[in-house]
């Protein structure tokens, strides 16, 4: 948890703090339960700060007009739209940049940053937003009371507000009506020791524009990655520490 970060209440923490991937399994409403999923993590086994994922987007390696990466995170989360744009969740997005001087177009994907400061958590008056110690930003469902300061305050407009009711959702990734929501670096998938549903959809089109690891790792492929190629932070001005960096921008 970041030393910014409000100390969980008990809610927070039956939810996805130490309990997370350690419970069997956490009702969150009538009928739907979070079930734990095996993995690189012992479910008995806190989150903790060894390790800081984190994802980097090398965007001469984005395609334009694919949007693998979108339709594998509406997939695995059970996001549907409604033909509204403005109010349809999002939790990654294709964008395209355009430098105005050369006029050269970049194209690539856009998601909750998962910073280390997240301006979210500190404006949250419930808790609801905050921020695991392994570096992912996450918005705990059962306090979350839809005020959307969060959504205000992020400088990246990665967060959603669910505007209708939600059916037919995923067991690890609830979802309800009148709370907001954003990328969760499908935290079930990492917490079973597995890679995000956008870079594994990225991978199998040939792309290998996103890359997934562990930051802490000095030896992990990501951090090595990182070590040989220039990356920034989007508004780097901010001083966030975002642990999604983009190369090729």
């Amino acid at each position: 948890m970041s030393d910014r970060s409000p100390q969980p209440d008990q809610a927070r923490r039956a939810f996805m703090g130490k309990t997370a991937a350690a419970a069997a399994a956490v009702t969150l409403a009538p009928g739907l339960t979070l079930f734990n999923m095996a993995g690189a993590r012992p479910p008995d086994q806190a989150v903790t700060g060894v390790q800081r994922w984190g994802m980097l987007v090398d965007v001469n390696k984005c395609a334009d007009g694919c949007n693998a990466c979108v339709e594998a995170c509406d997939q695995e989360h059970g996001l549907t739209g409604h033909g509204r744009p403005a109010t349809d969740a999002q939790w990654i997005r294709k964008v395209t940049l355009r430098d105005r001087q050369t006029r050269k177009e970049y194209h690539l994907p856009f998601m909750c940053q998962h910073c280390e400061h997240p301006p979210c958590v500190d404006v949250c008056p419930t808790g609801a937003s905050f921020r695991r110690a392994d570096g992912i930003v996450l918005v705990d469902k059962h306090i979350c009371i839809g005020c959307r300061y969060c959504m205000m305050a992020c400088p990246f407009k990665a967060r959603s507000f669910i505007h209708e009711q939600v059916t037919d959702q995923k067991p690890y990734a609830p979802r309800g009506k009148g709370t907001v929501e954003s990328c969760t670096l499908c935290v079930h998938r990492v917490d079973s020791g597995r890679t995000p549903a956008c870079a594994e959809a990225c991978g199998k089109e040939g792309h290998q524009a996103l890359l997934f690891g562990d930051l802490n790792d000095p030896s992990s492929k990501l951090s090595e990655t990182l070590k040989t190629v220039s990356s920034r932070q989007i508004r780097e001005d901010l001083d966030l520490n975002t642990g999604i960096r983009y190369h090729g921008i």
